[in-house]
């Protein structure tokens, strides 16, 4: 039986933050990183964009903003990142106060997926070259953390310490490991909202700001925004009853790319928490997005912002050349009406919320501005942690986003940092 002091389930940031700092502190220890699929995953290979402030990314309930600092100062240093200028934004925060919104102040920076994929290449001949072994298309299919075992689609491997990290997309296998070990959670909160396309001239802080994040009454948000060679996306999920169903998502390519469709696109999101009786956000969000599918005939709805104004559905000919001057970079949605698809509460909310925001920065709202519907950010499971490091059980850590631990590329690389600290006490 093959035997590991060290396994990492996935292998995106915040098993890749792990596998490193664990190399760091000993060039002794066998260490292998497993991942489902064929390729590295995370993060990293959609759009690449990361914040270097707090609480971006971070928590609040396992991340004092000091403890941030000091783990985001650990992922500086090791990604060296180059942070994006900002220019005015004093401007649209005196806009914002007044509304009673803010615009917060974040370090970031933005490599595009293009650039994001190239840093992973150059990450995996790290870890090749420090003697981490990688196995792609290996997927665990259990664990028994009593003997130190856990069984793959191709083996049976012991470890001393394992740190499981799937990621967002791993939402349900990390259910299922948790109630296989009787580890207690909840996942009572999601983020459900729209993905927003409309051209840059329509939303000009982008020039100075490359992605906003405003913060409206009512727990809404703008999150994720890209702009230049910008693309709105589908992404496909499976229920545990086998149906399936999308949400929308976004990416753009590095500005070294040297194209530009004048586009730009973000998120906002209102956060639901279920609380009484307490229920699960991932199953409250399945039966939305099925509910999206099923109108839009299998696929996710689109609307014009003036069609909405008007209390009208949007038809294959809204998106035409003249007032509603540019054609969706999506062109695998459904036209039609969100209102029959966005509960009530939440559309609302985030209505205002764009009216304030065409307020902050006007031309947001110009009738051919698009709310693609819906787009669903999962805030994951919340596991009841033994320790500061995350640990679950004896000789088991969770990290990442799927872990609830984090909300983005460095917040996972952070909390697989801190995670892999708390193996090394026993390794």
């Amino acid at each position: 039986m093959d035997k590991y002091d060290a396994i990492i389930i996935g292998s995106g940031p915040a098993g890749m933050g792990a596998a490193f700092n664990l190399r760091k502190q000993s060039d002794k220890l066998s260490i292998l990183i497993l991942d489902k699929t064929q390729y590295s995953t995370g993060g990293m290979r959609n759009d690449c964009k990361m914040n270097f402030t707090y609480p971006i990314g971070f928590p609040c309930e396992y991340w004092t903003k000091d403890e941030a600092d000091k783990y985001l100062d650990m992922v500086i240093e090791f990604l060296n990142p180059t942070m994006l200028p900002k220019a005015n934004i004093d401007i649209y925060q005196k806009r914002a106060e007044r509304l009673g919104c803010s615009l917060l102040d974040i370090r970031q920076t933005h490599l595009g997926t293009d650039g994001g994929l190239q840093l992973i290449k150059k990450l995996l001949k790290k870890l090749d070259e420090q003697k981490v072994e990688l196995g792609l298309d290996e997927e665990m299919l259990d664990i028994d953390a009593v003997n130190h075992t856990i069984t793959t689609t191709r083996r049976t491997i012991c470890y001393n310490e394992i740190l499981i990290a799937p990621g967002r997309h791993g939402f349900l296998f990390l259910q299922k490991i948790m109630n296989s070990m009787n580890i207690p959670f909840v996942d009572n909160i999601v983020d459900i909202g729209f993905r927003i396309e409309t051209r840059i001239e329509h939303y000009p802080i982008v020039n100075d700001y490359y992605d906003p994040k405003f913060y409206f009454p009512e727990k809404v948000r703008t999150f994720c925004t890209n702009s230049g060679n910008a693309h709105v996306v589908k992404e496909r999920y499976i229920t545990t009853r086998g149906d399936s169903w999308y949400s929308l998502n976004g990416h753009a390519y590095s500005a070294e790319a040297g194209h530009n469709n004048g586009l730009v696109n973000f998120a906002i999101l209102k956060t639901v928490r279920l609380t009484a009786p307490l229920a699960s956000g991932q199953v409250y969000a399945e039966n939305l997005g099925l509910q999206a599918s099923l109108l839009g005939g299998g696929k996710p709805i689109m609307q014009r912002v003036g069609d909405f104004r008007l209390g009208s559905r949007s038809k294959e000919d809204t998106f035409n050349n003249d007032l509603y001057d540019f054609e969706p970079s999506q062109q695998g949605c459904c036209p039609g009406d969100v209102s029959l698809v966005c509960p009530a509460k939440i559309l609302r909310s985030i209505w205002s919320a764009m009216k304030n925001l065409d307020t902050i920065v006007p031309g947001i709202l110009h009738p051919s501005t698009i709310m693609y519907y819906p787009e669903i950010k999962f805030y994951a499971n919340k596991p009841t942690y033994l320790d500061a490091n995350f640990k679950v059980a004896e000789g088991v850590h969770f990290a990442g986003d799927g872990a609830g631990t984090s909300r983005g590329i460095t917040g996972a690389w952070a909390s697989g940092i801190r995670a892999s600290q708390g193996m090394l006490e026993t390794l």
